[in-house]
Order: structure tokens, then C-alpha cells, then sequence
């Protein structure tokens, strides 16, 4: 089993940033890929950033592309994502998820491939 946390939501103003965490326990080493997800309110949970287990490759969507960075200290198990220029359309349930597979792909992209999640943090971006 793997457990996930996120922290670092929070309402912040058009333009801020923020910078999420999320802490993995257990037995991490089984789930090399990390991704952030996102669900609005009455809308389906869509996919932000994946990461591979040595942090060398990531996936963006486009429409944080240029704004967020995914990250990861794997000695500290614990995946970050850096978000710059908030904007109101990025608010949003934020949540970590972790897959049994080593290596992105075309899959990382679709959140029915994820194994684990977490509980979500809220961010809140005012205009």
C-alpha cells in the first residue's frame, strides 16, 4: 500500500503562486510515477503534471504549461508543484496520485491509470 498527503492549497490572489506537496509513505518504491491531477466543481478530474521516478522526464497540460513545475526529492518522498501566475481558472481540488509503472507514457496523461490517491488540498484563486 501507498499512502499520499497533499498540503499547500490555500486562497490566494490572481497572479500568486503556490507551491504544493505531496508526502508518499509506504511502499513507495512500487509507484515510480507521480502525477497531479485537478477537479473543479461539476467537472471531471483532469490531468496537470506527471513526473517519472528520477524526475528527468514530465508531462505538462497545455494550459499550465509555462507556469507549473512538477519536482520530486525522492529521499524525502515527496513530489512538489510549483505554481506561478494563478489565474481564476485554476481553482480547483488539487490531488496527488501514484502509479505501479516505471517510465511516462501515453497513459500518465489519463488518471484511470493511477493506483493511489490522495485526499486533495483546495486552492483558490480570486480575481
Amino acid at each position: 500500500q501507498v499512502q499520499l498527503v497533499e498540503s499547500g492549497g490555500g486562497l490566494v490572489q490572481a497572479g500568486d503562486s503556490l507551491r504544493l506537496s505531496c508526502a508518499t509513505s509506504g511502499r513507495t518504491f512500487s509507484t515510480p510515477n507521480m502525477g497531479w491531477f485537478r477537479q473543479a466543481p461539476g467537472k471531471e478530474r483532469d490531468f496537470v503534471a506527471a513526473i517519472s521516478a528520477s524526475g528527468s522526464s514530465t508531462y505538462y497540460a497545455d494550459s499550465v504549461k509555462g507556469r507549473f513545475t512538477i519536482s520530486r526529492d525522492n529521499a524525502k518522498n515527496t513530489v512538489y508543484l510549483q505554481m506561478n501566475s494563478l489565474k481564476p481558472e485554476d481553482t480547483a481540488v488539487y490531488y496527488c496520485a501514484a502509479e505501479r509503472r516505471m517510465g511516462l507514457y501515453s497513459g500518465s496523461y489519463h488518471a484511470s491509470v493511477y493506483d493511489y490517491w490522495g485526499q486533495g488540498t483546495q486552492v483558490t484563486v480570486s480575481s
